[in-house]
């Protein structure tokens, strides 16, 4: 069974139905956050970087990301996620920024670097898609949850 690490809650600002993360030494990024970004794909990973399609165009999604020593079993019979994928993701620093519309101040902290394997999940996708076109705004609608693991393979 996998240990659990560490865990933190943050905000994620979606603009353009897109947010990323990326490396924390962008001068390790060959194509930073924003560009090349692909409409439509759920989950895309670059080098040193990955984005993150939304259901919401401009929206404050909830994100809750865990770091494990080795791959957490997947959660059998979870029925709330709507979108759930998998992709490589290396580090260099061991720490990761998270981009919306600009850079935040959290970082997430892996604890080392390396290849990392990342699971996205996310909820609310259908009701954000709905509140963001009749309201225009939302604030934790859509959830994420994000799982990274050093890859063994």
């Amino acid at each position: 069974m996998a240990r659990l690490l560490r865990q933190q809650e943050l905000d994620a600002r979606v603009e353009f139905r897109s947010f990323g993360f990326q490396e924390a030494d962008d001068s390790a990024v060959p194509v930073p956050f924003p560009d090349d970004f692909e409409w439509g794909v759920f989950l895309r990973a670059h080098v040193r970087r990955f984005d993150v399609f939304s259901a919401g165009h401009t929206h404050t999604a909830s994100v809750h990301l865990r770091v494990w020593e080795s791959r957490p079993e997947a959660e059998e019979g979870h029925s709330d996620w709507e979108e759930q994928a998998e992709i490589d993701y290396e580090s260099v620093t061991g720490d990761v920024a998270v981009w919306g519309t600009g850079r935040a101040e959290d970082l997430i902290r892996l604890g080392r670097p390396g290849m990392w394997r990342v699971r996205v999940c996310c909820a609310g996708r259908a009701e954000v898609e709905r509140v963001t076109r009749s309201e225009g705004t939302a604030y934790g609608v859509e959830r994420y949850r994000i799982d990274f693991w050093p890859k063994t393979d």
